[in-house]
């Protein structure tokens, strides 16, 4: 799971409240990635290892992005309630991951919205535009974090477990042949 959207959005702060449960104020910006690891209990009972990527939302790593979506299986998309330039910095964000990982999944959440719960009466387009799923979440208080990260956690499992066709395993199915190591070793 990847975590994108500008510095200060609170990417850091929903992971944080999503693994334990904890909201502390304070945070110094991340550079450039900081790794967490988490296991997940899938309904089957089975333990599944999940790694989130946090990612710096700093223009000086933009270098840095292209590793950052590499075997990536769902992408988490986080703008800031209270601060515009966040929003409207989306279609960036969102250009960069239709560029290295068209592929995956993206969900998008509108972040810090116990600034003003009347913010979430409001529309934002770019959900609708892009046809993404979408939640009003608060690190601060909690709401909604859990879902969110179920959510990811969802479909990032179903992307992987059913990637979808890259071009090399529709040229080789074209050609009647299996690509080497079977279809499920073909990814994008």
């Amino acid at each position: 799971m990847i975590l994108l959207g500008d510095a200060a959005c609170g990417k850091t702060k929903l992971v944080e409240r999503f693994l334990v449960d904890d909201f502390n104020p304070m945070r110094l910006s991340t550079y450039a990635l900081t790794l967490y690891n988490y296991k997940f209990l899938s309904d089957e009972g089975e333990t599944v290892p999940i790694t989130i990527w946090d990612t710096a939302g700093q223009e000086q790593f933009n270098q840095l992005h292209p590793s950052y979506y590499y075997k990536a299986h769902v992408a988490v998309l986080v703008f800031d309630v209270t601060r515009k330039l966040t929003y409207k910095n989306l279609e960036r964000w969102y250009g960069e991951l239709q560029e290295y990982a068209a592929h995956i999944p993206c969900i998008l959440v509108a972040n810090k919205i116990d600034t003003d719960y009347k913010v979430t009466s409001k529309s934002f387009n770019v959900s609708s535009k892009r046809d993404l799923p979408f939640f009003f979440v608060s690190a601060s208080d909690g709401t909604n974090v859990v879902k969110v990260f179920k959510a990811a956690i969802a479909a990032g499992l179903q992307n992987k477990e059913h990637p979808p066709e890259s071009f090399y395993s529709d040229v080789m199915k074209l050609l009647g042949e299996e690509p080497p190591g079977g279809p499920a070793a073909v990814t994008t």
